[in-house]
């Protein structure tokens, strides 16, 4: 476990703020950070959370910063407006993620390609950009909202599983990285959670293979998780005690050959469907 991360009195970036997991962690950090800065693509949403928190928080400075993360010529907008406005960021959440339900064969390019940008490339150049300053002044914190699914194999979801094992891999090698510099990085790898993702990815009724649904959780429960082992350094964040205890004892237990032939038994069914 690295050294605690310091929350309070911060400047943090939010990812995803309009909805979600990305909200809840913007309104929990509000009470805390001196200065809020909140990313997504619906500006209303953005603003509507800015005049939210600024009615709880008086002294709070909340910068609504509409960006479409999937769009790599924005998200370079994005950061030059963050440094001549807000100037460094403490606390980077990267919370803003696609999903996609669906064989690869059968789904279409524009959105596999939304979803890697949206997930893998925007986590990176965000990341890179923000992070020399961190390890500078020696001490600030990344957060990446990754999930189980970058832990297994799950049927019909090749480009989003694929991704999230981006976000694991990206997560450990930067930890590694950073060890003895004061910055946190943290993955957070949530199961089902109660969220828009569902409907956006086309997948109402939970990702198929993935675990049972009477482990999902509310948002609010994810993200207040998440800040809590953020801030006690944690490397890998499990949120809600019936799934902490599927990825942490039950999951091992399961080699990879056999998580492997049991989604190429659920996709079987699913393309016959």
């Amino acid at each position: 476990m690295s050294s605690p991360l310091l929350l309070d009195g911060s400047v943090a970036l939010v990812t995803g703020a309009s909805s979600g997991i990305g909200r809840e962690i913007a309104g929990l950090l509000a009470g805390r950070v001196r200065a809020l800065v909140l990313v997504a693509r619906r500006a209303d949403r953005l603003e509507s959370l800015r005049n939210e928190l600024r009615t709880r928080y008086a002294d709070l400075s909340v910068t609504p910063m509409p960006c479409d993360v999937g769009n790599e010529a924005e998200v370079a907008k994005l950061i030059a407006r963050v440094r001549a406005e807000i100037g460094s960021v403490d606390v980077l959440v990267n919370a803003a993620g696609l999903g996609l339900d669906g064989l690869l064969d059968r789904a279409d390019w524009e959105r596999i390609r939304q979803l890697l940008n949206v997930n893998v490339i925007a986590v990176v150049h965000l990341t890179q950009a923000f992070l020399p300053d961190m390890v500078a002044r020696g001490r600030g914190g990344i957060l990446n909202i990754g999930s189980g699914a970058g832990l297994t194999v799950l049927p019909s979801a090749a480009a989003y599983v694929a991704s999230k094992h981006f976000i694991d891999g990206f997560s450990e090698a930067l930890r590694a990285d950073l060890a003895g510099t004061g910055v946190v990085v943290t993955q957070v790898a949530p199961g089902p959670v109660d969220s828009e993702f569902d409907q956006v990815a086309g997948s109402v009724g939970g990702m198929r293979g993935g675990p049972p649904r009477f482990v999902r959780i509310g948002a609010e429960q994810c993200a207040r998780e998440a800040i809590a082992g953020f801030e006690r350094g944690e490397a890998l964040v499990f949120p809600g005690r019936p799934y902490r205890f599927i990825m942490r004892f039950l999951l091992p237990l399961l080699s990879r050959a056999a998580r492997r032939r049991r989604a190429e038994r659920s996709a079987r069914r699913i393309r016959a469907r």
